[in-house]
């Protein structure tokens, strides 16, 4: 197996050590994840950029942590999947839906559950997604803006995700003591 170099504040580059100083400032700690992606500053700067696009969405703090985290169970990203949890918890998502999500059972939250029906066929289906998981999205309420923000979503999950299954970085204590 390939040998992934997790970087440190000390031992990241130039170029990835500022990205990672923002990190640490905004989380309190630097992910596991993010320690793996230095190697490729421009992959961080991606996820950044990314992630300030999602807070832009016309979802809720709590709905792009449900989206987030079907995402990472759809694609089997245990790292992905402690860490959305554990924010979907600080950003307080139906603690209900988090549970039945990361076990894979009904979610008793209409909307919620048209939510993660929706993101986890886009993953699943690839963006070719039949009418029936169309119109129970937008019966729920949702939008069709709201279709396009799930793609986005959707591709920084796959971004995080894959990068995560190369590297398998373990969950932080930090993300754990929060679940």
């Amino acid at each position: 197996m390939t040998a992934f170099t997790f970087y440190t504040m000390e031992t990241a580059s130039d170029e990835a050590k500022p990205i990672l100083e923002k990190i640490q400032k905004g989380y309190g700690f630097v992910p596991n994840l993010f320690a793996y992606m230095a190697e490729a500053p421009t992959t961080l700067e991606a996820y950044l950029a990314l992630n300030e696009i999602i807070e832009k969405t016309s979802f809720t703090p709590a709905q792009q942590q449900v989206a987030l985290l079907a995402v990472s169970v759809e694609n089997e990203c245990d790292f992905c999947t402690v860490a959305h949890r554990a924010i979907g918890r600080m950003k307080q998502a139906n603690q209900q839906t988090l549970d039945a999500l990361n076990s894979r059972d009904k979610i008793d939250n209409d909307k919620d559950s048209a939510l993660v029906n929706f993101t986890q066929s886009v993953v699943r289906e690839r963006g070719r997604l039949p009418e029936s998981i169309i119109n129970e999205f937008l019966s729920a309420g949702f939008t069709t803006q709201q279709m396009f923000e799930v793609m986005i979503i959707v591709s920084i999950k796959t971004l995080s995700n894959y990068i995560n299954h190369l590297t398998e970085p373990e969950p932080n204590e930090e993300l754990l003591s929060m679940l």
